[in-house]
């Protein structure tokens, strides 16, 4: 099956034939938005609902770089249906807990498009449901940019589908069953209650989760945390009993453990009249004038071309993708930017970089920002961009996060390795799709949990704030530096993947895989994987390091200049601890 690339950008007939369908079906409810024709909204038994969300899924199974965006949400009550969630796909319940929207049937990811290799199952989700299916199990064979969340499966769950599958993420989710990981490298799960968990291969991590593994790394690699420092749970669309629809914004928790909703979640509901929704054709001045005068931002699925900036100028605002909504940054533009306000929540979004270089593609307050936000955190979650692969995309930074108390809840930051094919290129290349870091924290107090960054030319992550903290790290090094130079001219170390500043005094990092596949050329040497201060408030735990591919690349020192070479005939290299042995770190005065 072919998918609809930029250079078509008009959606089939079948997705319009849907889209009139959903519309028929909202007929004389008045309370229901018009959420556009790529948005599917299910009554408990609705007539015809199986047959459109299959119709969906044969588009989207294989539609790696399509532009096509959906989203599935079900409304309260007992639905009987078998979802089978593709490319670009959402699928979402809109009850206030997953109880009240169950599904008896199947919620799953599968890889037979792929023969089962499910290495780059990206791009979908599913939230917000209780899944009971009939057989006892289901399946979420994914990798990156694939959360399952606030989920209550009856059921076991398996994590692959027969080969290879490389880093999920989960949260806020009961599973009455077994998780069994499989072929799964790497995963994390953060808040959640379990009744089992089997399997392993390179790095598992668990924070705030009930009936997870005890800590045993490196064999086997669990890390276990029995608290999470700060959190907030990623907002939510919700129907009420009146068929009044909301967005709900989960409450703040400190040092929380379990999921949220086991007794009646704390958190505000936001009305829909006091939200903007717009859809790819809504202009970029409309949008920003709604949110300087306080309105929250639903954005429909959809590509959204922007030769200028969505702007957040207030306090506590909501910006929530439904879909994986995507922001194009166009002629250099970036897409979003977020004054130094509290408490902003950006959610459900990919960021896709333009041909023209973008120098930040969104920004989190501006350089130089003081403002104490600790008691009213912004949050991204579910936050994803991408450097190349669907077209030729050029960044100097995709993230860049200078306010303080920030929290990041599952990022993806990725330069495409491997891409869509357009009159037999790929759109990928050392020199065609360009990106110097995935994420720069200026900020202090930024803490990040389930974050992912990928193939970028320089550090993939630098750290220049105090206080920082990451609770699980997967990076892929870029596959294709021409040569050690060509990589790095000005020294023969390399770029690390995950780079804490000099003077930074305090920091810490637990749970990292760091991986080198050097396939344009596998004499490269990366010097240290990860490059910390040599100070006592400094710490790092739980990084493995491997050279793939059979061999390509090597890795010297897992950070600094500790460790064992991860090189072509080393399966799998390890490092519990590293602190820092220099002067003792001086406490940092609270911002202003």
């Amino acid at each position: 099956m072919t998918t609809t690339t930029r250079r078509g950008l008009v959606a089939g007939m079948a997705a319009i034939g849907i889209g009139a369908m959903a519309k028929a079906a909202s007929a004389g409810r008045s309370r229901d938005p018009d959420l556009g024709p790529n948005v599917l909204v299910v009554d408990p038994g609705q007539p015809g609902a199986q047959a459109a969300i299959d119709r969906w899924f044969e588009e989207q199974e294989r539609a790696h770089f399509t532009d096509r965006c959906r989203a599935i949400l079900l409304k309260p009550g007992h639905h009987r249906l078998d979802i089978n969630v593709g490319f670009f796909t959402q699928v979402a319940g809109l009850g206030i807990v997953p109880g009240d929207v169950s599904v008896t049937g199947h919620v799953h990811a599968e890889a037979d498009w792929a023969k089962g290799m499910a290495l780059v199952n990206f791009w979908r989700s599913v939230e917000n449901l209780a899944v009971r299916p009939p057989d006892g199990m289901d399946r979420w064979a994914v990798s990156q940019a694939a959360p399952y969340r606030r989920i209550h499966l009856a059921g076991d769950l398996a994590l692959d589908d027969g080969g290879w599958s490389s880093g999920g993420f989960m949260a806020d989710c009961r599973v009455d069953g077994t998780i069994r990981s499989g072929t799964q490298q790497q995963w994390f799960t953060r808040n959640s209650r379990l009744h089992g968990w089997e399997g392993s291969n390179w790095n598992m991590m668990f924070m705030g989760v009930a009936g997870a593994p005890v800590s045993s790394f490196p064999a086997p690699p669990y890390t276990t945390l029995p608290t999470v420092p700060v959190i907030r749970e990623k907002p939510f669309l919700c129907v009420g009993p009146e068929g009044e629809w909301t967005i709900f914004v989960p409450a703040l928790r400190h040092d929380a453990s379990g999921v949220s909703w086991d007794r009646p979640p704390a958190g505000r509901h936001i009305p829909l009249d006091q939200v903007l929704v717009a859809d790819p054709t809504t202009p970029v001045g409309a949008i920003n004038r709604a949110l300087a005068a306080g309105r929250h931002l639903l954005l429909t699925p959809g590509v959204y071309r922007l030769r200028e900036p969505l702007r957040v100028v207030r306090t506590d605002t909501v910006v929530l993708g439904l879909g994986l909504a995507t922001l194009l940054a166009d002629h250099g533009s970036a897409t979003l930017i977020v004054a130094d306000v509290p408490g902003v929540t950006i959610a459900g979004l990919l960021v896709d970089a333009g041909p023209q270089n973008t120098p930040v593609l969104v920004q989190v307050g501006p350089r130089g920002a003081k403002g104490d936000h600790r008691g009213n955190p912004t949050l991204l979650s579910d936050v994803f961009f991408r450097v190349g692969g669907a077209a030729v995309g050029n960044a100097g930074t995709c993230l860049e996060i200078n306010s303080h108390h920030v929290i990041g809840d599952h990022l993806w930051i990725w330069r495409a390795d491997h891409g869509d094919r357009d009159g037999g290129r790929v759109h990928v290349g050392w020199d065609e799709s360009r990106g110097a870091h995935g994420l720069v924290v200026n900020g202090d107090h930024v803490t990040c949990y389930g974050l992912f960054v990928e193939h970028f030319q320089g550090w993939q992550t630098l750290w220049n704030g105090e206080d920082g903290r990451t609770f699980f790290y997967q990076n892929e090094l870029p596959y294709d530096p021409p040569s050690q130079r060509a990589w790095r001219a000005d020294s023969q170390r390399g770029w690390a993947a995950y780079k804490v500043a000099d003077p930074v005094r305090r920091h810490a990092a637990v749970g990292m895989g760091i991986y080198a596949n050097f396939t344009a050329d596998p004499s490269i040497v990366l010097a240290s994987a990860v490059e910390v201060p040599d100070t006592p408030g400094v710490s790092v735990r739980n990084v493995t390091t491997i050279s793939l591919g059979g061999g390509k690349g090597t890795i010297a020192h897992l950070v600094n200049d500790a460790g064992e070479a991860a090189r072509p005939g080393s399966v799998r290299q390890t490092l519990s601890r590293y602190a820092g042995s220099g002067p003792p770190a001086r406490p940092t005065p609270p911002a202003e």
